[in-house]
Protein backbone atom coordinates (compact mmCIF):
# COMPACT_ATOMS: atom_id res chain seq x y z
CA UNK A 1 0.00 0.00 0.00
CA UNK A 2 1.58 3.32 -1.05
CA UNK A 3 -1.56 5.95 -0.24
CA UNK A 4 -0.08 9.63 -0.51
CA UNK A 5 -2.49 12.57 0.17
CA UNK A 6 -1.78 15.97 -0.40
CA UNK A 7 -4.30 18.99 0.11
CA UNK A 8 -5.06 21.88 2.30
CA UNK A 9 -7.73 23.16 4.56
CA UNK A 10 -9.34 25.51 7.05
CA UNK A 11 -6.95 24.26 9.63
CA UNK A 12 -3.56 24.72 6.84
CA UNK A 13 -4.66 27.65 5.12
CA UNK A 14 -6.29 30.56 5.63
CA UNK A 15 -9.95 31.11 3.87
CA UNK A 16 -8.56 33.31 1.29
CA UNK A 17 -6.16 31.11 -0.08
CA UNK A 18 -8.51 28.38 0.13
CA UNK A 19 -11.20 30.34 -1.66
CA UNK A 20 -8.82 30.75 -4.73
CA UNK A 21 -7.38 26.98 -4.72
CA UNK A 22 -11.29 25.97 -5.07
CA UNK A 23 -12.12 23.44 -7.92
CA UNK A 24 -14.98 23.41 -10.01
CA UNK A 25 -16.67 20.17 -11.19
CA UNK A 26 -14.70 20.42 -14.43
CA UNK A 27 -11.50 21.40 -12.99
CA UNK A 28 -12.20 18.09 -10.79
CA UNK A 29 -12.42 15.97 -13.47
CA UNK A 30 -9.35 17.18 -15.03
CA UNK A 31 -7.33 16.53 -12.04
CA UNK A 32 -8.05 13.27 -11.94
CA UNK A 33 -7.21 12.58 -15.42
CA UNK A 34 -3.94 14.49 -15.23
CA UNK A 35 -3.24 12.61 -11.79
CA UNK A 36 -3.05 9.02 -12.97
CA UNK A 37 -1.46 9.78 -16.58
CA UNK A 38 1.69 11.29 -14.06
CA UNK A 39 4.15 8.55 -13.54
CA UNK A 40 4.13 8.09 -10.00
CA UNK A 41 0.28 7.90 -9.49
CA UNK A 42 -1.77 4.73 -10.47
CA UNK A 43 -5.01 5.83 -8.84
CA UNK A 44 -6.63 9.05 -7.56
CA UNK A 45 -9.36 10.52 -6.12
CA UNK A 46 -10.60 14.37 -5.22
CA UNK A 47 -12.02 15.56 -1.70
CA UNK A 48 -13.29 18.70 -2.57
CA UNK A 49 -15.83 20.96 0.10
CA UNK A 50 -16.03 24.22 1.27
CA UNK A 51 -13.36 24.00 3.46
CA UNK A 52 -10.70 21.85 2.08
CA UNK A 53 -9.30 20.49 -1.35
CA UNK A 54 -7.38 17.14 -0.69
CA UNK A 55 -6.07 14.73 -3.70
CA UNK A 56 -5.51 11.03 -2.74
CA UNK A 57 -3.11 8.67 -4.62
CA UNK A 58 -1.83 5.64 -4.86
CA UNK A 59 1.49 5.97 -5.77
CA UNK A 60 5.02 3.70 -6.07
CA UNK A 61 7.44 6.55 -5.41
CA UNK A 62 6.98 9.06 -2.06
CA UNK A 63 9.16 12.02 -3.08
CA UNK A 64 8.33 11.86 -6.32
CA UNK A 65 4.27 11.46 -5.57
CA UNK A 66 4.43 14.63 -3.47
CA UNK A 67 6.38 16.93 -6.16
CA UNK A 68 3.78 15.75 -9.19
CA UNK A 69 0.19 16.01 -6.35
CA UNK A 70 1.53 19.68 -5.45
CA UNK A 71 2.09 20.61 -9.16
CA UNK A 72 -1.26 19.11 -10.17
CA UNK A 73 -2.97 21.00 -6.88
CA UNK A 74 -1.50 24.40 -7.78
CA UNK A 75 -1.74 23.79 -11.63
CA UNK A 76 -5.37 23.14 -11.42
CA UNK A 77 -6.32 25.45 -8.82
CA UNK A 78 -4.83 28.59 -10.46
CA UNK A 79 -2.62 29.68 -7.53
CA UNK A 80 1.04 29.31 -7.44
CA UNK A 81 3.03 26.21 -6.36
CA UNK A 82 5.40 28.86 -4.61
CA UNK A 83 2.09 30.35 -2.77
CA UNK A 84 0.21 27.25 -2.47
CA UNK A 85 3.12 25.25 -0.96
CA UNK A 86 3.44 27.01 2.40
CA UNK A 87 -0.02 25.61 3.06
CA UNK A 88 0.22 21.93 1.99
CA UNK A 89 -0.09 19.10 4.18
CA UNK A 90 1.47 15.59 3.09
CA UNK A 91 0.26 12.14 4.88
CA UNK A 92 1.57 9.16 3.63
CA UNK A 93 0.03 5.38 4.04
CA UNK A 94 -1.20 4.62 7.73
CA UNK A 95 -0.92 8.06 8.64
CA UNK A 96 -2.91 9.31 5.69
CA UNK A 97 -5.73 6.60 6.25
CA UNK A 98 -5.49 7.35 9.75
CA UNK A 99 -6.13 11.29 8.69
CA UNK A 100 -9.14 10.25 6.02
CA UNK A 101 -11.17 8.81 8.54
CA UNK A 102 -10.78 11.29 10.64
CA UNK A 103 -12.47 13.41 8.51
CA UNK A 104 -14.63 10.77 7.46
CA UNK A 105 -15.89 10.92 11.16
CA UNK A 106 -16.30 15.02 11.36
CA UNK A 107 -13.19 15.48 13.60
CA UNK A 108 -11.06 17.42 11.29
CA UNK A 109 -14.60 19.68 10.25
CA UNK A 110 -14.87 23.19 10.88
CA UNK A 111 -17.96 21.78 12.88
CA UNK A 112 -16.91 18.67 14.70
CA UNK A 113 -19.09 16.47 14.42
CA UNK A 114 -20.92 17.45 11.33
CA UNK A 115 -22.40 14.46 9.31
CA UNK A 116 -22.27 16.01 5.72
CA UNK A 117 -18.93 14.95 5.10
CA UNK A 118 -20.03 11.64 4.65
CA UNK A 119 -21.95 12.52 1.52
CA UNK A 120 -18.74 14.35 -0.16
CA UNK A 121 -16.91 11.73 0.59
CA UNK A 122 -19.86 9.22 -1.38
CA UNK A 123 -19.67 11.91 -4.27
CA UNK A 124 -15.93 11.94 -4.19
CA UNK A 125 -15.86 8.36 -4.62
CA UNK A 126 -18.70 8.07 -7.41
CA UNK A 127 -16.61 10.86 -9.36
CA UNK A 128 -13.57 8.30 -9.30
CA UNK A 129 -15.38 5.43 -10.46
CA UNK A 130 -16.83 7.20 -13.49
CA UNK A 131 -13.51 8.57 -14.16
CA UNK A 132 -12.03 4.93 -13.79
CA UNK A 133 -9.31 6.71 -11.61
CA UNK A 134 -10.27 4.08 -8.16
CA UNK A 135 -8.67 0.99 -8.08
CA UNK A 136 -8.29 -1.32 -5.51
CA UNK A 137 -6.99 0.81 -2.63
CA UNK A 138 -8.63 3.59 -3.30
CA UNK A 139 -12.04 1.72 -3.58
CA UNK A 140 -11.00 0.05 -0.56
CA UNK A 141 -10.39 3.38 1.88
CA UNK A 142 -13.43 5.06 0.91
CA UNK A 143 -15.48 2.25 1.12
CA UNK A 144 -14.01 1.93 4.54
CA UNK A 145 -14.35 5.37 5.58
CA UNK A 146 -17.84 5.74 4.64
CA UNK A 147 -18.48 2.70 7.14
CA UNK A 148 -16.27 3.91 10.12
CA UNK A 149 -18.33 7.73 9.47
CA UNK A 150 -21.38 5.65 10.04
CA UNK A 151 -19.93 3.94 12.68
CA UNK A 152 -18.33 6.59 14.60
CA UNK A 153 -22.46 8.41 14.19
CA UNK A 154 -24.45 5.65 15.46
CA UNK A 155 -21.58 4.30 18.40
CA UNK A 156 -20.98 7.82 20.00
CA UNK A 157 -22.84 10.76 20.57
CA UNK A 158 -20.61 12.79 18.27
CA UNK A 159 -23.82 14.05 16.62
CA UNK A 160 -23.79 16.08 20.27
CA UNK A 161 -20.36 17.90 19.87
CA UNK A 162 -21.33 20.07 16.71
CA UNK A 163 -23.52 20.45 14.54
CA UNK A 164 -23.96 20.82 10.64
CA UNK A 165 -22.41 24.41 9.48
CA UNK A 166 -25.68 25.46 8.24
CA UNK A 167 -27.19 24.74 11.73
CA UNK A 168 -23.72 26.42 13.12
CA UNK A 169 -24.28 29.36 10.97
CA UNK A 170 -27.53 30.01 12.01
CA UNK A 171 -26.78 30.07 15.61
CA UNK A 172 -23.65 32.36 14.92
CA UNK A 173 -26.58 35.09 12.88
CA UNK A 174 -28.91 34.58 15.83
CA UNK A 175 -25.79 35.56 18.51
CA UNK A 176 -27.04 33.90 21.21
CA UNK A 177 -31.09 33.49 20.93
CA UNK A 178 -31.95 30.12 19.94
CA UNK A 179 -32.31 29.48 16.41
CA UNK A 180 -36.27 28.21 16.45
CA UNK A 181 -37.25 31.66 18.27
CA UNK A 182 -35.24 33.68 16.16
CA UNK A 183 -36.21 32.57 12.51
CA UNK A 184 -39.65 31.71 13.49
CA UNK A 185 -41.62 34.01 11.10
CA UNK A 186 -38.96 35.34 8.91
CA UNK A 187 -38.97 35.13 5.26
CA UNK A 188 -36.06 33.59 3.64
CA UNK A 189 -34.17 33.08 0.63
CA UNK A 190 -31.94 30.22 -0.43
CA UNK A 191 -29.79 31.20 -3.60
CA UNK A 192 -28.40 27.89 -4.77
CA UNK A 193 -30.41 24.32 -5.07
CA UNK A 194 -27.18 21.80 -4.29
CA UNK A 195 -26.84 19.87 -1.07
CA UNK A 196 -25.82 22.45 0.97
CA UNK A 197 -28.31 24.54 -0.21
CA UNK A 198 -31.14 22.22 -0.01
CA UNK A 199 -29.63 21.28 3.91
CA UNK A 200 -29.84 25.23 4.91
CA UNK A 201 -33.66 24.84 3.19
CA UNK A 202 -34.48 22.38 5.13
CA UNK A 203 -33.45 23.39 8.67
CA UNK A 204 -34.99 27.15 8.21
CA UNK A 205 -37.97 25.44 7.42
CA UNK A 206 -37.85 23.38 10.35
CA UNK A 207 -36.84 26.22 12.36
CA UNK A 208 -40.47 27.69 11.36
CA UNK A 209 -39.61 30.30 8.86
CA UNK A 210 -42.74 31.75 7.39
CA UNK A 211 -41.47 31.83 3.61
CA UNK A 212 -39.03 30.15 1.47
CA UNK A 213 -37.67 31.44 -1.50
CA UNK A 214 -35.30 29.38 -3.57
CA UNK A 215 -33.26 31.06 -6.65
CA UNK A 216 -30.85 29.07 -8.58
CA UNK A 217 -29.71 29.23 -12.23
CA UNK A 218 -31.48 26.35 -13.42
CA UNK A 219 -35.11 27.16 -12.71
CA UNK A 220 -36.04 23.15 -12.96
CA UNK A 221 -33.84 22.35 -9.85
CA UNK A 222 -35.22 25.70 -7.91
CA UNK A 223 -38.81 24.20 -8.16
CA UNK A 224 -38.28 20.58 -7.38
CA UNK A 225 -36.46 21.71 -3.91
CA UNK A 226 -39.19 23.84 -3.51
CA UNK A 227 -41.57 21.55 -4.04
CA UNK A 228 -40.60 18.86 -1.64
CA UNK A 229 -40.17 21.92 0.95
CA UNK A 230 -44.05 22.44 0.58
CA UNK A 231 -44.83 18.84 1.00
CA UNK A 232 -42.74 18.02 3.56
CA UNK A 233 -44.70 16.81 6.59
CA UNK A 234 -43.72 18.84 9.72
CA UNK A 235 -43.98 22.57 8.47
CA UNK A 236 -46.06 24.99 7.42
CA UNK A 237 -43.72 27.10 5.50
CA UNK A 238 -44.74 28.53 1.59
CA UNK A 239 -42.29 27.39 -0.43
CA UNK A 240 -41.72 29.03 -4.10
CA UNK A 241 -38.72 28.91 -7.23
CA UNK A 242 -37.79 32.02 -8.60
CA UNK A 243 -34.77 32.12 -11.60
CA UNK A 244 -31.36 33.81 -10.29
CA UNK A 245 -32.56 37.19 -11.83
CA UNK A 246 -34.85 37.81 -9.50
CA UNK A 247 -32.63 37.68 -6.30
CA UNK A 248 -32.16 41.64 -6.10
CA UNK A 249 -35.97 41.95 -6.01
CA UNK A 250 -36.31 38.67 -3.37
CA UNK A 251 -33.38 40.03 -1.50
CA UNK A 252 -35.01 43.31 -0.70
CA UNK A 253 -38.24 40.83 0.96
CA UNK A 254 -36.20 38.72 2.74
CA UNK A 255 -34.99 38.67 6.53
CA UNK A 256 -32.59 36.16 6.03
CA UNK A 257 -30.61 34.88 2.93
CA UNK A 258 -28.41 31.78 2.61
CA UNK A 259 -26.46 31.25 -0.56
CA UNK A 260 -24.37 28.91 -1.29
CA UNK A 261 -23.60 28.35 -5.35
CA UNK A 262 -21.04 26.90 -7.53
CA UNK A 263 -20.24 30.46 -9.01
CA UNK A 264 -16.63 31.86 -9.82
CA UNK A 265 -17.67 35.35 -8.47
CA UNK A 266 -19.48 37.10 -6.40
CA UNK A 267 -23.26 36.46 -6.39
CA UNK A 268 -24.22 39.47 -3.81
CA UNK A 269 -22.31 42.56 -4.42
CA UNK A 270 -21.80 44.90 -1.36
CA UNK A 271 -23.68 47.28 -3.53
CA UNK A 272 -26.62 44.70 -4.60
CA UNK A 273 -27.08 44.30 -0.79
CA UNK A 274 -27.02 48.11 0.18
CA UNK A 275 -30.07 48.50 -2.08
CA UNK A 276 -31.53 45.39 -0.70
CA UNK A 277 -31.12 47.22 3.01
CA UNK A 278 -31.78 50.68 1.24
CA UNK A 279 -35.43 48.97 -0.35
CA UNK A 280 -36.05 47.34 3.25
CA UNK A 281 -36.01 50.66 4.80
CA UNK A 282 -36.13 53.65 2.85
CA UNK A 283 -32.60 54.93 3.45
CA UNK A 284 -29.46 54.88 2.45
CA UNK A 285 -27.34 52.18 3.78
CA UNK A 286 -24.06 53.37 5.12
CA UNK A 287 -20.54 51.84 5.67
CA UNK A 288 -19.96 51.60 9.08
CA UNK A 289 -16.22 51.95 9.23
CA UNK A 290 -16.09 50.55 13.21
CA UNK A 291 -17.15 47.13 12.08
CA UNK A 292 -14.76 47.19 9.19
CA UNK A 293 -12.78 43.32 9.40
CA UNK A 294 -9.24 43.58 9.01
CA UNK A 295 -7.59 42.82 6.22
CA UNK A 296 -5.84 39.42 6.69
CA UNK A 297 -3.23 38.58 4.18
CA UNK A 298 -0.79 35.21 4.58
CA UNK A 299 2.91 35.52 5.62
CA UNK A 300 5.13 36.35 2.79
CA UNK A 301 7.18 33.19 2.32
CA UNK A 302 10.66 33.49 1.70
CA UNK A 303 13.10 30.17 0.94
CA UNK A 304 14.84 29.09 3.60
CA UNK A 305 18.55 30.07 3.67
CA UNK A 306 18.53 32.02 -0.08
CA UNK A 307 18.27 35.67 1.38
CA UNK A 308 21.23 37.55 1.86
CA UNK A 309 21.82 39.59 5.32
CA UNK A 310 18.93 37.59 6.75
CA UNK A 311 20.03 37.51 10.69
CA UNK A 312 18.08 34.07 11.03
CA UNK A 313 20.37 30.76 10.08
CA UNK A 314 16.80 29.49 8.85
CA UNK A 315 18.39 27.02 6.47
CA UNK A 316 19.68 25.23 10.06
CA UNK A 317 16.43 25.75 11.45
CA UNK A 318 14.38 23.90 8.66
CA UNK A 319 16.84 21.28 8.02
CA UNK A 320 16.48 20.30 11.85
CA UNK A 321 12.25 20.19 11.42
CA UNK A 322 12.95 18.35 8.46
CA UNK A 323 14.76 15.56 10.10
CA UNK A 324 12.02 15.72 12.78
CA UNK A 325 8.94 15.41 10.55
CA UNK A 326 9.90 15.68 6.91
CA UNK A 327 7.88 18.81 6.35
CA UNK A 328 8.25 22.71 5.72
CA UNK A 329 9.07 24.63 8.96
CA UNK A 330 5.81 27.47 9.29
CA UNK A 331 5.42 29.54 12.01
CA UNK A 332 5.91 29.01 15.84
CA UNK A 333 9.46 26.20 14.52
CA UNK A 334 10.79 29.04 13.03
CA UNK A 335 11.42 30.89 15.76
CA UNK A 336 11.15 28.84 18.91
CA UNK A 337 14.22 29.15 21.10
CA UNK A 338 15.69 32.79 19.97
CA UNK A 339 15.73 35.85 21.89
CA UNK A 340 13.67 38.84 21.92
CA UNK A 341 16.45 41.10 20.21
CA UNK A 342 17.28 38.58 17.74
CA UNK A 343 13.28 38.24 17.04
CA UNK A 344 12.95 42.17 16.78
CA UNK A 345 16.01 42.30 14.22
CA UNK A 346 14.21 39.65 12.10
CA UNK A 347 11.06 41.40 12.14
CA UNK A 348 12.94 44.72 11.14
CA UNK A 349 14.88 42.81 7.96
CA UNK A 350 11.54 41.77 6.91
CA UNK A 351 10.12 45.43 6.65
CA UNK A 352 13.02 47.07 5.24
CA UNK A 353 15.53 44.39 3.85
CA UNK A 354 18.54 45.07 6.14
CA UNK A 355 17.13 47.74 8.90
CA UNK A 356 18.43 46.61 12.53
CA UNK A 357 16.37 48.05 14.60
CA UNK A 358 18.60 47.50 17.56
CA UNK A 359 20.79 49.98 16.16
CA UNK A 360 18.22 52.36 15.60
CA UNK A 361 16.69 52.17 18.90
CA UNK A 362 20.33 53.22 20.46
CA UNK A 363 20.49 56.46 21.49
CA UNK A 364 23.90 58.26 22.18
CA UNK A 365 24.85 60.08 25.79
CA UNK A 366 24.84 63.55 23.81
CA UNK A 367 21.13 62.88 22.65
CA UNK A 368 19.89 61.79 26.21
CA UNK A 369 21.64 64.75 27.86
CA UNK A 370 19.70 67.15 25.72
CA UNK A 371 16.45 65.49 26.31
CA UNK A 372 17.45 65.72 29.90
CA UNK A 373 17.78 69.43 29.77
CA UNK A 374 14.85 70.20 27.81
CA UNK A 375 12.58 68.63 30.15
CA UNK A 376 14.43 70.74 33.15
CA UNK A 377 13.78 74.05 31.35
CA UNK A 378 10.22 73.11 30.67
CA UNK A 379 9.77 72.06 34.54
CA UNK A 380 11.11 75.21 35.51
CA UNK A 381 8.94 77.00 33.23
CA UNK A 382 5.84 75.91 34.81
CA UNK A 383 6.48 74.31 37.81
CA UNK A 384 6.16 70.86 37.21
CA UNK A 385 6.83 68.06 35.33
CA UNK A 386 4.40 68.22 31.93
CA UNK A 387 2.14 65.01 31.80
CA UNK A 388 2.15 62.71 29.12
CA UNK A 389 -1.67 62.71 28.30
CA UNK A 390 -3.46 60.23 25.75
CA UNK A 391 -6.32 61.27 23.61
CA UNK A 392 -9.56 61.15 25.49
CA UNK A 393 -11.67 58.35 24.21
CA UNK A 394 -14.19 58.57 21.74
CA UNK A 395 -17.83 57.50 22.00
CA UNK A 396 -18.21 54.64 19.41
CA UNK A 397 -21.94 55.07 18.16
CA UNK A 398 -24.13 51.85 18.67
CA UNK A 399 -24.33 49.68 15.80
CA UNK A 400 -28.40 49.71 14.59
CA UNK A 401 -29.72 46.20 14.28
CA UNK A 402 -30.36 44.01 11.32
CA UNK A 403 -32.66 44.18 9.17
CA UNK A 404 -30.96 41.58 6.80
CA UNK A 405 -29.12 38.61 7.84
CA UNK A 406 -26.67 36.85 5.54
CA UNK A 407 -25.13 33.37 5.67
CA UNK A 408 -22.49 32.53 2.97
CA UNK A 409 -21.52 29.05 2.74
CA UNK A 410 -19.71 28.88 -0.37
CA UNK A 411 -16.34 28.24 -1.00
CA UNK A 412 -15.71 30.51 -3.01
CA UNK A 413 -17.42 33.30 -1.61
CA UNK A 414 -20.65 34.23 -2.92
CA UNK A 415 -21.16 37.90 -0.78
CA UNK A 416 -18.90 39.98 -0.73
CA UNK A 417 -16.80 40.54 2.58
CA UNK A 418 -17.97 44.21 2.64
CA UNK A 419 -21.58 43.88 3.17
CA UNK A 420 -19.99 43.00 6.90
CA UNK A 421 -19.49 46.96 7.15
CA UNK A 422 -23.16 47.76 6.27
CA UNK A 423 -24.89 49.14 8.89
CA UNK A 424 -28.17 47.33 9.16
CA UNK A 425 -26.20 43.54 7.88
CA UNK A 426 -25.30 40.75 9.65
CA UNK A 427 -23.13 38.50 7.41
CA UNK A 428 -21.54 35.09 8.34
CA UNK A 429 -19.42 33.29 5.92
CA UNK A 430 -17.15 30.58 6.24
CA UNK A 431 -14.07 32.84 8.06
CA UNK A 432 -16.40 34.00 10.07
CA UNK A 433 -17.63 30.30 11.01
CA UNK A 434 -13.86 29.42 11.03
CA UNK A 435 -12.76 31.43 13.96
CA UNK A 436 -15.79 30.81 15.75
CA UNK A 437 -15.41 26.99 15.50
CA UNK A 438 -12.04 27.51 16.81
CA UNK A 439 -13.27 27.92 20.79
CA UNK A 440 -16.28 25.32 20.19
CA UNK A 441 -15.96 23.29 23.44
CA UNK A 442 -15.29 19.86 22.48
CA UNK A 443 -17.86 16.67 23.37
CA UNK A 444 -16.21 13.76 25.21
CA UNK A 445 -17.24 11.63 22.68
CA UNK A 446 -14.75 12.91 20.29
CA UNK A 447 -12.38 11.37 22.58
CA UNK A 448 -14.15 7.54 21.93
CA UNK A 449 -14.35 8.71 18.11
CA UNK A 450 -10.71 8.69 18.12
CA UNK A 451 -10.38 5.50 19.66
CA UNK A 452 -12.73 4.00 16.99
CA UNK A 453 -10.36 5.40 14.00
CA UNK A 454 -7.37 4.19 15.53
CA UNK A 455 -9.25 0.88 15.57
CA UNK A 456 -10.62 1.15 12.18
CA UNK A 457 -7.13 2.21 10.92
CA UNK A 458 -5.62 -0.79 12.37
CA UNK A 459 -7.73 -3.26 10.78
CA UNK A 460 -7.75 -1.41 7.18
CA UNK A 461 -3.90 -2.00 7.20
CA UNK A 462 -4.17 -5.64 8.36
CA UNK A 463 -6.60 -5.92 5.51
CA UNK A 464 -4.68 -4.66 2.80
CA UNK A 465 -1.31 -6.27 3.98
CA UNK A 466 -3.54 -9.85 4.10
CA UNK A 467 -4.99 -8.79 0.40
CA UNK A 468 -0.93 -8.49 -0.76
CA UNK A 469 -0.11 -11.51 -0.10
CA UNK A 470 -3.21 -13.94 -1.41
CA UNK A 471 -2.50 -13.56 -4.82
CA UNK A 472 1.08 -15.49 -4.03
CA UNK A 473 -1.21 -17.89 -2.38
CA UNK A 474 -3.32 -18.39 -4.76
CA UNK A 475 -0.07 -18.91 -7.50
CA UNK A 476 1.23 -21.53 -5.06
CA UNK A 477 -1.95 -23.49 -4.85
CA UNK A 478 -2.18 -23.13 -8.61
CA UNK A 479 1.15 -24.55 -9.29
CA UNK A 480 0.32 -27.24 -6.46
CA UNK A 481 -2.84 -28.57 -8.92
CA UNK A 482 -0.47 -28.39 -11.72
CA UNK A 483 1.99 -30.53 -10.10
CA UNK A 484 -1.18 -32.88 -9.11
CA UNK A 485 -2.17 -32.77 -12.40
CA UNK A 486 1.22 -33.88 -14.06
CA UNK A 487 2.01 -37.02 -11.62
CA UNK A 488 -1.74 -37.86 -12.55
CA UNK A 489 -1.08 -37.93 -16.53
CA UNK A 490 2.65 -39.69 -15.77
CA UNK A 491 0.29 -41.99 -13.79
CA UNK A 492 -1.90 -42.63 -17.04
CA UNK A 493 0.63 -43.56 -18.85
CA UNK A 494 2.45 -45.96 -16.43
CA UNK A 495 -0.66 -47.78 -15.53
CA UNK A 496 -2.92 -47.80 -18.90
CA UNK A 497 -5.12 -50.52 -17.62
CA UNK A 498 -6.35 -48.32 -14.81
CA UNK A 499 -10.21 -48.36 -14.57
CA UNK A 500 -12.00 -44.58 -13.71
CA UNK A 501 -13.16 -45.75 -10.14
CA UNK A 502 -9.76 -46.16 -8.88
CA UNK A 503 -8.28 -43.50 -10.79
CA UNK A 504 -10.43 -41.18 -9.44
CA UNK A 505 -9.91 -42.38 -5.94
CA UNK A 506 -5.69 -41.97 -6.72
CA UNK A 507 -6.50 -38.30 -7.85
CA UNK A 508 -8.36 -37.31 -4.71
CA UNK A 509 -6.14 -38.73 -2.33
CA UNK A 510 -3.17 -36.94 -3.60
CA UNK A 511 -5.23 -33.30 -3.44
CA UNK A 512 -6.10 -34.17 -0.03
CA UNK A 513 -2.58 -34.57 0.69
CA UNK A 514 -1.16 -31.59 -0.98
CA UNK A 515 -4.69 -29.49 0.55
CA UNK A 516 -3.18 -30.18 4.03
CA UNK A 517 0.23 -29.52 3.38
CA UNK A 518 -0.21 -26.10 2.34
CA UNK A 519 -3.09 -25.56 4.87
CA UNK A 520 -1.32 -24.53 7.57
CA UNK A 521 1.54 -22.72 6.14
CA UNK A 522 -1.13 -20.63 3.48
CA UNK A 523 -3.24 -19.69 6.54
CA UNK A 524 -0.12 -18.58 8.90
CA UNK A 525 1.23 -16.94 6.02
CA UNK A 526 -2.11 -14.75 5.96
CA UNK A 527 -2.22 -13.82 9.28
CA UNK A 528 1.80 -13.01 9.57
CA UNK A 529 0.94 -10.72 6.76
CA UNK A 530 -1.52 -8.79 8.24
CA UNK A 531 0.77 -7.45 10.83
CA UNK A 532 2.92 -4.73 10.62
CA UNK A 533 5.95 -5.46 8.75
CA UNK A 534 4.65 -8.55 7.08
CA UNK A 535 4.51 -7.40 3.51
CA UNK A 536 7.89 -9.63 2.99
CA UNK A 537 6.06 -13.04 3.31
CA UNK A 538 5.16 -13.01 0.39
CA UNK A 539 8.37 -12.47 -1.37
CA UNK A 540 9.60 -15.49 0.87
CA UNK A 541 6.54 -17.75 -0.84
CA UNK A 542 7.94 -16.44 -4.03
CA UNK A 543 11.60 -17.57 -3.52
CA UNK A 544 10.70 -21.08 -1.61
CA UNK A 545 8.25 -22.28 -4.13
CA UNK A 546 10.08 -20.73 -6.92
CA UNK A 547 7.01 -19.15 -8.10
CA UNK A 548 6.38 -17.00 -11.65
CA UNK A 549 6.13 -13.23 -11.23
CA UNK A 550 4.44 -12.92 -14.02
CA UNK A 551 1.56 -15.87 -12.40
CA UNK A 552 1.45 -13.93 -9.37
CA UNK A 553 0.69 -10.47 -11.20
CA UNK A 554 -1.69 -12.24 -13.22
CA UNK A 555 -3.72 -13.46 -10.36
CA UNK A 556 -3.69 -9.80 -8.86
CA UNK A 557 -4.67 -8.35 -12.27
CA UNK A 558 -7.26 -10.45 -12.67
CA UNK A 559 -8.60 -10.02 -8.74
CA UNK A 560 -8.35 -6.38 -9.44
CA UNK A 561 -10.57 -6.51 -12.87
CA UNK A 562 -13.11 -8.45 -10.60
CA UNK A 563 -13.56 -6.33 -8.14
CA UNK A 564 -13.57 -3.34 -10.06
CA UNK A 565 -16.39 -4.69 -11.77
CA UNK A 566 -18.23 -5.31 -8.63
CA UNK A 567 -17.09 -1.95 -7.03
CA UNK A 568 -18.16 0.43 -9.85
CA UNK A 569 -21.66 -0.44 -9.57
CA UNK A 570 -21.40 1.84 -6.80
CA UNK A 571 -20.41 3.11 -3.47
CA UNK A 572 -22.46 1.68 -0.33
Amino acid sequence: MSLLVVGLSHRSAPVSVLERASLSTDAQFKLLQDTVAAEPATEAAVLATCNRIELYADVDKFHAGVAELSTLLAQHSGVGIEELTPYLYVHYEDRAVHHFFSVACGLDSMVVGEGQILGQIKDSLARAQELHTAGRLLNDLFQQALRVGKRAHSETGIDRAGQSLVTFGLEQLATGEDVTGWARGKRALVIGAGSMSSLAAATLARAGVAEIVVANRTLDRAGRLAQILAEAGGTDVSARAVPMESVPAELTRADVAVSCTGATGLVLTAEAVAAAVEGRTGAPAAFDEQSATPDVRPLPHTSAGADENCPLDLAAVQQSAVQQSGFSVMGEAAVAGMDAATLEQHAAWVDNATVDRRLAARRSPETDAELITALAATAAAVGRIPERRGPEPVATPARPQPVLFLLDLAMPRDVDPAAHRLAGVRLVDIESLSEASADAPMAADVDQVRRIVVDEVAAFGAAQRAAHITPTVVALRAMAADVVAGEIARLDGRLPGLDDKHRAEITQTVKRVVDKLLHAPTVRVKQLAAEPGGAGYADALRTLFDLDQETVAAVSRAEDSTEKNAQNRGPA
